[in-house]
């Protein structure tokens, strides 16, 4: 008991600012480091091989979301229900949840290896791989879908270590990968000449440094939660509490990435009738502009990561003055670099396209899709807060509408609807795509304001959560918790 009190203690003590700067930082650091996996190759791809190679590696990212989905759906889970369980001071709860993770974790990435391996071609025409990317995509595919499965065991384990009160440890793992990452694109894509396959191995590699990096923090005795013998037992209740808290983020990245597949194939429908070729460039330029926008994305969802423990510590110990406190704080952080980076994507479109690519017909077309798609991201920064904010306080269902409703509710039909609209008054039908993503950003943190509203009272003073026969099953049975 006293090693944990010294670990996650402050979380109830120590001034909020302070302890969101402790957490948040080496979350952000390692957020956008990590984003940095992405981001570089692309870089060397779009300078080392060109925009067809950019273009393949686009329709990889939303399968490659959708097994982070699942990483998600064990690591937010896990995490966060850790929070809340030292909050309540069980040490051993948090230990069995550490396994239990460990199990969710390796059945779901066997599941998605096979699964990706056995239907790969199928999966990747679906998510608009035409006959000149696909070659790019699949060779990327077979290479990194192993690193795939390291790279949930990576962020699921240093969430849990995050949570257990080694923040900055958590930030070395993750950035130890990423700066390996960098290091061997430069070698495999531009001094062995290997193309999108060194950009994949590149990845692969360093998740796994990372994977092993994060395994031998719990195996380490110094670690209070760690792999022990009773931590191995399965429980379904245990299970239920990591993937109620995780299908917030987990119906997020399916749901966004079958909104990708949507929008891909009416960028390649629309950018098509721009000039012959279009449609790929169009799915290019999708990408580039979201690229960006995962590093606006990297830092918020850090920030946001800061915010977990102490919202959910404090939230297990019954203190909703430091609750609102921290999400006041982590929201008003969010909204001003979500602005700014807003005004980066709108000002400078074409300086941050030419780092991608020098292919004109490539920035003629992302000019317009970088300011559309980046202009909102002030409010959109609000809407991801709010979400991460419900999923740490045990609040599944309010974080799961809130994280769908821009990409489902709103952005699946907009972009059926516009293009023809736009198409009608003699403009661009790609232009209406550009449209509905802005509008939906718009329309998603309307909805988020709104269901936040309702759940005001949990900021109020003597605020206690009413039982529910979800709570009341998930608890451990006495001799669990001995």
């Amino acid at each position: 008991m006293n090693q944990m009190e010294d670990r996650t203690g402050a979380l109830e003590t120590q001034r909020i600012s302070t302890l969101l700067l402790a957490y948040a930082l080496p979350s952000v650091v390692s957020q956008i480091i990590a984003s940095v996996y992405n981001i570089v190759d692309r870089i060397f791809l779009g300078q080392c091989v060109g925009a067809l190679a950019i273009a393949g590696l686009a329709i990889t990212m939303p399968i490659m979301n959708i097994v982070h989905a699942f990483g998600s759906l064990v690591g937010v889970g896990s995490a966060a229900r850790m929070s809340i369980v030292l909050g309540a001071k069980d040490v051993r709860w948090a230990r069995r949840i550490l396994g239990n993770s460990m199990y969710l974790t390796i059945a779901f990435g066997i599941l998605f290896v096979t699964f990706g391996y056995l239907f790969m071609d199928r999966i990747l025409a679906a998510f608009g791989a035409s006959p000149d990317t696909i070659a790019y995509a699949r060779q990327y595919m077979v290479i990194v879908l192993p690193g795939m499965f390291l790279t949930t065991i990576a962020f699921n384990l240093t969430g849990l270590i995050r949570s257990s009160g080694y923040p900055k440890r958590a930030m070395w793992i993750l950035a130890g990968g990423a700066v390996l990452n960098i290091i061997l694109d430069s070698i495999f894509i531009y001094a062995l000449d290997w193309g999108i396959a060194g950009a994949a191995w590149a990845t692969t590699i360093s998740m796994a440094c990372s994977a092993v990096a994060a395994i031998l923090h719990f195996v380490s005795p110094k670690s209070f939660i760690r792999f022990s013998r009773d931590c191995w037992s399965p429980r379904w209740y245990i299970f239920l509490n990591i993937l109620s808290i995780g299908l917030s983020p987990f119906l997020m990245n399916v749901a966004a990435s079958g909104v990708v597949a949507l929008l891909n194939r009416q960028l390649i429908r629309y950018g098509n009738l721009v000039m012959p070729g279009g449609g790929d460039l169009a799915v290019g330029a999708c990408g580039i502009s979201n690229t960006f926008g995962a590093l606006l994305v990297m830092f918020i969802l850090g920030v946001c990561q800061g915010m977990q423990p102490i919202a959910g510590y404090n939230y297990g110990a019954g203190r909703q003055d430091r609750l609102k406190e921290v999400f006041t704080l982590t929201l008003k952080v969010n909204i001003l670099f979500g602005t700014a980076g807003a005004l980066i994507g709108v000002l400078f479109p074409q300086t941050l396209l030419r780092i991608f690519t020098t292919d004109a017909d490539l920035i003629r077309i992302g000019t317009p899709a970088m300011r559309y798609l980046l202009v909102m991201w002030g409010i959109i920064a609000f809407t991801i807060t709010n979400s991460n904010f419900f999923q740490s306080i045990d609040k599944p269902w309010i974080a799961i509408v809130t994280s769908l409703s821009r990409q489902v509710i709103f952005l699946a039909p907009m972009i059926y609807i516009l293009p023809p609209l736009y198409e009608r008054m003699n403009l661009q039908g790609l232009t209406g795509i550009w449209m509905s993503c802005a509008l939906s950003d718009v329309l998603g943190a309307v909805l988020a304001g709104s269901l936040l509203l309702t759940q005001r009272h949990i900021f109020r003073p003597g605020y206690q959560a009413p039982p529910r026969r979800q709570r009341k099953a998930f608890r451990p049975s006495p001799g669990d918790e001995a």
